[in-house]
């Protein structure tokens, strides 16, 4: 690993103590490098909740982070998860919940009388979400465009009364695919 990073061994060991040491903050690295992404496209989004929610669906399939490399150093990392999170684990739970809130707070703004019902949403997004960078890590024909747009129709189907503004910005997607 050291000569793929352009290291000699002796200062990959100085610096990062262990494999694990240096896979943890890899992943550091990516974690933050996605949640840079999210914070910069939820921020343009402004105020609007539903076009927060709409932009946290992009950053999700962003080409910064949606990439063949990007998902499956990501699903590498998980792979060898017992070797990174005792070194990781309260930062990584501590984004994971992050990302969460985000999500669960734009919802409850979205359904201010129904806060269980933005909770269960919000848990089959991230579901959703995560199955489908797992496909498009696995399956090459499954494209991110195509991902987006099936995360958009599923929060679409999930909130009726926003249906309408969502489906436009599908039918936009649509329209600038050809």
């Amino acid at each position: 690993m050291a000569a793929e990073a352009g290291l000699s061994p002796g200062v990959a060991v100085f610096y990062y103590k262990s494999k694990s040491g240096l896979l943890a903050e890899a992943l550091r690295d990516l974690y933050d490098s996605y949640e840079r992404n999210w914070t910069r496209v939820l921020n343009a989004a402004g105020e609007n909740p539903l076009a927060q929610l709409i932009s946290l669906i992009y950053a999700e399939f962003d080409p910064l982070v949606c990439t063949e490399e990007f998902i499956s150093v990501w699903f590498a990392f998980w792979g060898d998860k017992e070797i990174i999170l005792p070194q990781t684990g309260h930062e990584l739970a501590a984004f994971d919940q992050r990302i969460e809130q985000v999500g669960l707070n734009i919802l409850k703004q979205l359904l201010p009388r129904e806060p269980e019902r933005a909770k269960e949403i919000s848990a089959w997004l991230e579901a959703l979400l995560a199955g489908y960078w797992l496909l498009l890590h696995q399956d090459p024909n499954i494209k991110v465009a195509d991902a987006r747009e099936g995360a958009l129709r599923f929060v679409a189907t999930q909130l009726p009364e926003h249906s309408d503004a969502i489906l436009n910005e599908v039918a936009l997607m649509d329209r600038a695919k050809g």
